[in-house]
């Protein structure tokens, strides 16, 4: 089992940006019942990787893994159970290094964090 699955991520983008959503259940939350915030950085570093390669591919048309080199996380809220949802859309797309953006949002479309990933290819 991957990763992604274990934690509960349901792919569902389509076009340029990703998206997934995890339906939060009671061991995703902290001991306050708020969702962990490693939950909620697990689900935009696995959208931004695959994002990034995605990226990549359409760039440079090589099929390369993006490793995540940097990850900068804002935590603006949080929220107890619901479910979350990702968006990530590549800022910069280079040989190089790859820049993606990911808003990660609650129930009602409330903002819970902003990450900014970089990656380069294997």
């Amino acid at each position: 089992m991957t990763f992604d699955a274990y934690i509960g991520m349901q792919f569902d983008g389509d076009g340029r940006d990703a998206a997934a959503k995890i339906r939060i259940e009671p061991h995703h939350c902290n001991p306050t019942g708020n969702i962990n915030g490693g939950v909620i950085i697990s689900l935009a570093d696995n959208l931004s990787t695959g994002a990034a390669g995605r990226a990549y591919l359409e760039k440079t048309g090589e099929r390369r893994f993006m490793v995540g080199v940097d990850l900068h996380a804002v935590m603006l809220a949080n929220q107890q159970g619901g479910t979350i949802r990702a968006v990530s859309r590549p800022v910069r797309v280079g040989r190089r290094i790859t820049v993606i953006r990911t808003e990660v949002r609650g129930d009602d479309d409330r903002l819970l964090a902003e990450v900014t990933t970089t990656h380069v290819p294997t």
